[in-house]
């Protein structure tokens, strides 16, 4: 069919101010809805890290403020200092054995707070408890569980035969009792987050699981685990940033707050404050000491993404093969 011919005295159609406005609305919207983070983002978190890059280049003092420009003179003392080996070793330690523990029962407590459970809203609400109490608190409570002498810790351990353990005069048992203190604490915001993403997996694949005669250990890790994997990934890196900048909990764990008379439990975030604000007070070493930390937690993460998604890749790539082989 032929369209009538359009009579060339009209004038176009033009598009009025109103109609202009709604488009730009929809394309511009959107970004103004998400600028207030990202300007906030800039001002609280951008620039410090670029002011802190500058700083690390500097001499510079607590008290005598910005000095000459030695380049990277602070990464060189800062790679040299034992105290910082010592620091970045306990940090590694303490990650260890607070992140990998801390997830594995987090997720067994969601999955058992996503079960038919009676009361539910109170079992939910009291894994977060632990996360309400301050860290200063939870410190001093566990700094006294795990005393040399009288400690509750010890006195448990005697009741099953074995020696008190001196839990601030040697390093591993020093890092058990810290990262006890960030499980007792993390755990159950952990906990919700993947009770969340437990009650968003659809209830069809559990019910054509069931049909199929698989049971409740099977349908955790064929149906939960991998409806979690994004989730998990998110928590594996806000723990890796969080358990690579602990700071409260060693600093709490004694009356000096300097990491114990060797230097035993100190993290690098408590050497940080010790060269920012202790005998040296060079605020060019410690931003030194910040960046480095940086790098090395971009650096985890990255790798920690990296290896969740090959892992992801591996396992798709072999539910299709079954998939071909069973056809």
């Amino acid at each position: 069919m032929r369209r009538p011919a359009q009579d060339p005295s009209r004038a176009p159609r033009r598009v009025g101010f109103s109609q202009t406005l709604s488009r730009w609305d929809v394309k511009v919207s959107p970004y103004l809805y998400i600028s207030p983070f990202f300007l906030l983002f800039g001002l609280t978190g951008l620039f410090p890290l670029l002011y802190t890059a500058y700083v690390s280049v500097f001499d510079w003092h607590l008290l005598g403020g910005q000095g000459d420009f030695v380049g990277f003179e602070n990464f060189a003392f800062v790679f040299n200092e034992p105290n910082f080996w010592k620091g970045l070793r306990n940090t590694f330690s303490i990650f260890a054995l607070s992140t990998i523990p801390q997830l594995m029962v987090a997720v067994v407590l969601a999955a058992i707070l996503d079960a038919n459970l009676r009361a539910k809203t109170f079992w939910r609400m009291g894994v977060l408890v632990p996360y309400v109490v301050a860290p200063v608190a939870v410190a001093l409570i566990f700094g006294k569980v795990f005393a040399d002498q009288s400690g509750v810790a010890n006195a448990v351990l005697a009741l099953v035969g074995i020696d008190p353990i001196g839990w601030h005069a040697q390093p591993l048992p020093s890092h058990i009792a810290i990262a006890t203190m960030v499980n007792f604490r993390w755990t159950g915001y952990n906990t919700l987050i993947l009770l969340a993403a437990m009650q968003a997996v659809p209830r069809d694949l559990y019910e054509a699981a069931v049909i199929d005669g698989a049971g409740r250990v099977r349908q955790f890790f064929s149906i939960t685990i991998p409806q979690l994997r994004p989730t998990i990934i998110f928590v594996v890196i806000t723990s890796t940033i969080g358990g690579l900048q602990i700071f409260d909990e060693p600093r709490m764990f004694d009356q000096l707050g300097q990491g114990g008379p060797g230097r035993q439990w100190m993290t690098v975030t408590m050497y940080v404050y010790e060269l920012a604000f202790g005998s040296q007070k060079s605020f060019g070493r410690a931003a030194a000491v910040a960046w480095v930390l940086f790098i090395i937690i971009v650096a985890i993460g990255v790798l920690n993404f990296w290896l969740t998604q090959r892992i992801a890749s591996d396992s798709s790539a072999t539910a299709k093969a079954r998939k071909k082989v069973a056809r």
